[in-house]
Parts: structure tokens; C-alpha cells; sequence
């Protein structure tokens, strides 16, 4: 099993390609030069797996079966700032282009170099690293403290079991918020990104927005379990993790 990222001794690194003939190639390469590795055949148990193990590195092909990998790519850029290179057979400039403005670090063309390949891996994790040791560490694609769960990178709330139906701004204050998790985010900032820089002023639309989605998580606004109102400034997503 995959440690945590914080308890790992060795990077960890997910391969997300449908071809089991590449995925045995760079399990034989990776792993003999010491990385783990997590593998999935599709961009839905890709996105899953890199939610719940937070890996280093992902090495991510573009035609998957299930959805293309320039989705899996946008939808990894929600919420992980880990390096992904792209390995894909696709060697139009146009293609290359697209992925890296969505966030790719790199791109490498089917067929490839091992050796160039593992180059360009090193590269990134050293980059990536330094990083890492210059901020916080990002937090967590999922909560869980036995009641709630939230999963940004699925897209998905459960209250003790049961789906919980958010809308698409309930759901985007709710990532942002549990992505500074135990951080202020202010009204203002909250207003900008979700209605526009147009909308900083309107905090009645929050206000009737917060009280929604505290309705649906649960949480009582007279004892605020999840998320907390400071009066005038913002709102603040409870760092409690466990269920007490």
C-alpha cells in the first residue's frame, strides 16, 4: 500500500495510460530507479488516486478511454500543484501548447526515450521540491471526519453516507475554502472568484449562499462545526479532521 505523503521515503509517481504495454514498461523502469508507483488505465481512477495518495509526479497520457486527459489535466489544476508530464503520442504543436497552458510542466512524444523520460522526471521532482521546502504544504483533495466527506477531485459530498446535491457556486466556496483550510478567506476574495470582480461588494449574495450550504453539510450556524463566520471579515473551513 502507498504511504502518505508525508510518511514516504521514496517519491511516489502515478502513471495514468490505457495501454497496459506502456503502464509495464514505465512500472519495470520507475521502479528500478527506486520511485513507487501507483497506475490507473483511465482518467476517473486516476483523478481517485491521486485525491486520496497525493502523488510526487504524474505521468499522464491524453487519450484515455473515458474522458480525454487535457480534462484529467484541468481537473488536477483545481487543487494540485504536482508536476505532470504529459506523455502522448499527439506531436502537433497545437496540442502541446493547450496542455501546457492548462498546467502541464512538460511533454514527451509516444514513442520516447526511457532515459530521456526519467531525465525529465528527476527534473521536475527536483523542481517541484524546492518548491515545497519555500511554502506550505498544499492541503488535502479530500475530507473526511466520518460524517462529512468531501472529494474536490470527484466532485462529491456525502453527509453520513448520503450524496448532498451542491451547486455549482455552492460547491466552488466550498473548495475554496477548504483549500486554505483554517485560513480566513475574506468576503471580498470570495465574492471575486466565484461572481467576478464586479460582484466584490455583494456580500448578501454569500451571506444567503453560506447559510444554503451550511443547511445541506449540517452544520448549525449557532455552532459552527465546519464553517466559521468572522463577523465582517470572511469565512474560515474548521481544520477538525476527525470525528470526536
Amino acid at each position: 500500500m502507498t504511504e502518505p505523503a508525508k510518511d514516504r521515503e521514496k517519491p511516489c509517481i502515478l502513471v495514468i495510460d490505457d495501454e497496459p504495454q506502456i503502464r509495464h514498461f514505465l512500472r519495470i523502469s520507475l521502479k528500478t530507479e527506486g520511485y513507487e508507483l501507483l497506475e490507473a488505465e483511465n482518467g476517473e481512477t486516476g483523478l481517485g488516486l491521486c485525491a486520496r495518495h497525493s502523488p510526487d509526479l504524474v505521468i499522464l497520457d491524453l487519450g484515455l478511454p473515458d474522458m480525454d486527459g487535457s480534462e484529467v489535466l484541468a481537473g488536477l489544476r483545481e487543487w494540485s500543484s504536482a508536476p505532470v508530464i504529459i506523455l502522448s503520442v499527439r506531436d502537433r504543436e497545437l496540442e502541446k501548447v493547450k496542455a501546457l497552458d492548462l498546467g502541464a510542466n512538460d511533454y514527451v512524444t509516444k514513442p520516447f526515450g526511457v532515459d530521456e523520460l526519467l531525465a525529465r522526471v528527476r527534473t521536475q521532482l527536483r523542481i517541484h521540491q524546492k518548491g515545497k521546502n519555500a511554502v506550505a504544504p498544499e492541503t488535502s483533495a479530500i475530507f473526511d471526519n466520518g460524517e462529512l466527506n468531501i472529494d474536490l477531485a470527484m466532485r462529491k459530498v456525502t453527509v453520513s453516507g448520503e450524496p448532498v446535491r451542491l451547486t455549482p457556486k455552492e460547491f466552488a466556496v466550498l473548495k475554496v475554502l477548504l483549500l486554505a483550510s483554517g485560513k480566513i478567506v475574506t468576503q471580498s476574495q470570495l465574492l471575486k472568484d466565484i461572481w467576478g470582480p464586479t460582484h466584490t461588494t455583494d456580500t448578501h449574495y454569500l451571506r444567503i449562499l453560506i447559510g444554503r450550504l451550511r443547511q445541506k453539510l449540517g452544520d448549525d450556524p449557532t455552532e459552527q462545526r465546519y464553517i466559521q463566520t468572522e463577523p465582517g471579515v470572511g469565512y474560515r473551513f474548521l481544520e477538525v479532521n476527525e470525528k470526536e
